[in-house]
């Protein structure tokens, strides 16, 4: 009878050391889903973080410039431009200085001669050389201004 009682013991003690491995693997589960959960809880919280911008727009009226001469003689350019800018104030900003804007924009223009608008590198140039131009200040103690892109709206080169 002791080893019967003796066996029952083993049998006990091997019982209690399952119950409690699978207790740590139950645990260990837990934790691993619920640290699942908080890091798609984070990554949902960056999603609203990137919440989508409503793109800033200010229109310039279109007008026609005389190009550069070149071996074909005078040419015109015919153009719509729309800027596209990061904040309110940059808009105002321009919006207040539209003339100086469009003085910029002609005087720039009239040095393109028309072979070079023709390509689209010519007129990613001609863009990225507005941008420059424009973010020169129009007046004293004038904050930068936060000018993203320009669109050509109209382009005829005749």
């Amino acid at each position: 009878m002791a080893e019967s009682s003796g066996g029952s013991k083993k049998l006990l003690w091997i019982m209690v050391v399952l119950v409690l491995l699978s207790s740590i693997g139950a645990a260990a589960a837990i934790y691993m889903v619920m640290s699942q959960d908080k890091n798609a809880g984070g990554n949902a919280a960056a999603q609203e973080v990137a919440v989508r911008q409503t793109p800033i727009f200010l229109k310039v009226e279109p007008f026609t410039v005389n190009l550069a001469g070149d071996r074909t003689g005078s040419r015109l350019l015919y153009t719509g431009i729309t800027l596209r800018v990061g904040d309110e104030q940059s808009k105002e900003i321009l919006a207040e200085h539209m003339p100086q804007v469009r003085s910029r924009l002609l005087l720039l223009l009239s040095n393109k001669q028309a072979s070079e608008l023709a390509t689209p590198d010519g007129k990613e140039q001609l863009s990225q050389s507005i941008i420059a131009r424009l973010n020169k200040p129009f007046a004293e103690n004038q904050p930068d201004l936060d000018l993203r892109e320009v669109l050509f709206t109209e382009f005829i080169v005749q």
